[in-house]
């Protein structure tokens, strides 16, 4: 592999069940999710064929139905089992994801939680 190719999915907003106080876990919020991961983009783009290649949209879709439909009280765990499943369901090896809750803190613009798998 390459390791220099990488996928980069950057600010994927969705809304989810998230937090351990009470009024969180009574309305969805928005969370934002970064991901990127090494790819060998040598056969892909020489063929220029999808079925190649790492389908990134396919990804994206089902990044976005997994958080939608979780209801975690921690950021780390929707990072860690995101991360797993991401691992399992398609061809890649590592991920890089970032997860934000942007105003979590009052103070802060946003709280982000960054893993490496």
């Amino acid at each position: 592999m390459s390791p220099n190719d990488r996928i980069f999915l950057i600010e994927l907003k969705v809304s989810c069940i998230i937090g351990i106080f009470p009024w969180e876990r009574k309305r969805k919020q928005p969370v934002l999710i970064d991901l990127d991961f090494p790819i060998d983009n040598r056969g892909s783009a020489k063929r220029d064929r999808i079925e190649d290649a790492v389908d990134y949209k396919r990804i994206a879709k089902s990044v976005i139905r997994f958080v939608e439909a979780s209801r975690f009280q921690l950021l780390e765990t929707l990072a860690e089992r995101l991360s797993g499943f991401l691992l399992e369901n398609f061809p890649i090896e590592q991920i890089h994801l970032k997860v934000s809750k942007p105003g979590a803190i009052r103070v802060s613009r946003n709280v982000v939680l960054e893993i490496v798998r």
